[in-house]
């Protein structure tokens, strides 16, 4: 009834088994205080405790409240919350807006929200719960807070990527092999040829985005069916039990693979010693990716990715390369020879076209004017084909069927119970931050379940 009394301690009525006593047991909380020390004045009155702070925001997107002004009400009436914080029932709830002036003031230009997540996976690492041998990578999308029709059209320039010097040098080492000029640079314009058409297409250093008002640092997305959106690109590697190891935020207007290089070096820099494998899908198929993996002694574990050669025409692998004699040999068995590299790193290998005029599978092969059949292949083509061969390895049938229970499963459980679908709030470094603390969540969850799992 609601006007009976009850005489009893919070500890005694919150069941033994609700998440906070898991959440509360799986690791020493005071660690955030060395880590927030300097970014607190020793004069003036005392703060609101920095563990309640932070805790607030682990129940926020471990139990999927999606909100910090929600989060305190629900504190308010929730016991076992009360007791995860050390608060009484006397105690004031901390406000929200306290919260977003600790950010303001403290946090946000701190690197509080990794060192948060780091000790998390330091602590399951450290309990032998994580396998470094092997890694699973992959990216998602995450819908930003903006409206998809208040944008602006802007011309940005083309980034350079980051192995553009080393590709120039191969390039250019190349071509010289070929008696051809050395070129100066690759960003300003990219040649390649169609392999269908055989005309020529020309990149410039610059192209048109559309840009949010209401979050310029998210990127339009688009992808087959889905309707265009700004989002933000989370490229996150996991171990084989599901821990998640280094997260990076980008915009989504960014392709996995060019996120890849910069969240694949930080992952190194910290594990790079006890990776061997790293098992990714069919977006990371590149010779650049392929290359930089192999470099480093990691096998990579990539699927098979069909030829996206239209219907009804010749598929690239029915051309044999004679490595020999650097040709390609047409399902006509005549000569593709070699006539130039280009400056986005392909050797181009053509056709006669007095060979390809009488031939009776010309249109299975070329549509181009002057019947001549045109392919490219990359300077750094060996190592796609090596990971390539990985694929017919007993290995391979081991590790990258895992892929559906380790990397996609974090995401759906991410995206289900943490809010990873969709972002509140706005700006690259934010969402970043937030990231770390919804996969520092996952992280503990997956904490609490090996630990209950060794104690059977």
């Amino acid at each position: 009834k609601n006007d009976s009394f009850i005489l009893s301690t919070i500890d005694e009525l919150v069941p033994s088994d609700h998440k906070v006593r898991e959440l509360e047991e799986a690791i020493d909380w005071t660690f955030i205080y060395p880590l927030v020390r300097p970014l607190y004045s020793s004069f003036g009155r005392p703060s609101i405790d920095p563990v309640v702070l932070f805790k607030m925001l682990f129940i926020n997107f471990t139990f999927g409240i999606h909100s910090m002004r929600r989060t305190c009400e629900e504190i308010k009436v929730n016991l076992a919350y009360r007791w995860f914080l050390g608060l009484s029932i006397d105690d004031e709830v901390p406000n929200y807006s306290t919260w977003s002036q600790n950010y303001i003031r403290r946090y946000g230009d701190s690197e509080i929200f990794d060192e948060i997540f780091n000790r998390i996976i330091e602590e399951a690492i450290a309990y032998d719960f994580v396998d470094l041998d092997t890694v699973f990578g992959d990216g998602t999308h995450r819908k930003a807070n903006a409206n998809s029709r208040k944008h602006e059209n802007k011309v940005v320039e083309i980034v350079k990527k980051h192995y553009d010097d080393e590709l120039l040098e191969e390039i250019n080492k190349d071509r010289e092999e070929h008696g051809k000029k050395a070129l100066k640079e690759t960003k300003d314009i990219e040649l390649a040829y169609d392999e269908e058409t055989g005309e020529l297409i020309e990149g410039k250093g610059t192209k048109s985005i559309k840009v949010s008002k209401t979050d310029p640092e998210s990127g339009c997305f688009h992808k087959g069916e889905k309707q265009k959106c700004f989002a933000y690109t989370n490229l996150t590697f996991c171990d084989r039990h599901g821990f998640v190891l280094h997260n990076t935020v980008a915009p989504g207007n960014q392709h996995d693979s060019v996120v890849f290089h910069d969240a694949y070096r930080e992952l190194l820099n910290t594990y790079g010693d006890s990776i061997h494998n790293i098992s990714l899908d069919a977006g990371f198929i590149t010779p650049a990716i392929c290359r930089e993996t192999i470099e480093d002694g990691i096998r990579p574990y990539l699927p098979y990715k069909r030829p996206m050669t239209k219907k009804g025409f010749f598929k690239k692998y029915e051309y044999v390369y004679d490595e020999k004699l650097d040709i390609y040999i047409c399902p006509n068995n005549k000569d593709l020879k070699y006539t130039t590299t280009n400056k986005s790193g392909y050797r181009e290998y053509k056709s006669n076209p007095k060979d390809c005029e009488g031939c009776p599978f010309l249109e299975q092969c070329t549509q181009s004017k002057n019947h001549q059949k045109v392919i490219t292949r990359h300077v750094w083509e060996e190592y796609r084909e090596l990971a390539d061969e990985i694929r017919y390895t007993p290995e391979w049938k081991d590790i990258y069927p895992l892929r559906k229970e380790t990397i996609e499963r974090v995401y759906a459980d991410c995206k289900e119970k943490h809010g990873l679908r969709f972002t509140r709030i706005r700006g690259l470094k934010k969402n970043q931050q937030e990231s770390l603390i919804i996969f520092g969540c996952h992280n503990l969850g997956k904490l609490v379940l090996n630990a209950k799992l060794n104690d059977k």
